[in-house]
């Protein structure tokens, strides 16, 4: 495989989608709990709410992600990142991916299956991936306009 130096636009489309909607999830994910409250207290009635459909769709868009990248490839790290720092990147992504499937896989379990036990582990791992999130894009913005590698731009413009 060509050595490529950005990302393809599928690429980049799946990862700013499933970042949109992970942060939709975040940001809405109290309605959650209180619907798990109201299963932990007997009630049957509750309606899904929007937070486990768009985490079900994130899982199915990492997994489509994950295929595609094994597909197409990626870019090389920047050329002045020396094997630590490349290292040190490397398992923030890996973190990532265990985080974005694992996540929404916990929240399943526990709204799919029942297992309302789950529910503070699920709490807690989308909290972790958001700050893990939060670091992965400062970390962008320090490539870009620090460094001045053009990072970002990769994850931007279609290869």
């Amino acid at each position: 495989m060509a050595e490529k130096s950005g990302y393809s636009g599928l690429q980049i489309g799946l990862h700013w989608l499933i970042a949109g909607l992970i942060l939709f999830n975040w940001f809405t994910g109290e309605g959650v709990g209180r619907v798990l409250r109201q299963l932990r207290g007997g009630a049957t009635d509750v309606e899904t709410p929007l937070h486990v459909w768009v985490g079900v769709a994130v899982l199915v868009l990492v997994l489509l992600r994950v295929v595609v990248r094994l597909l197409q490839g990626g870019p090389q790290p920047p050329g002045r990142l020396g094997s630590a720092a490349v290292l040190l990147a490397k398992g923030g992504h890996l973190l990532l991916y265990v985080l974005m499937i694992g996540v929404p896989l916990g929240g399943a379990l526990v709204w799919y299956l029942g297992i309302t036990s789950l529910g503070d582990m699920h709490e807690l791992a989308g909290n972790v991936l958001f700050f893990v999130a939060l670091a992965h894009a400062a970390i962008a913005l320090f490539h870009q306009y620090v460094l001045k590698d053009r990072l970002l731009l990769r994850m931007m413009r279609p290869e």
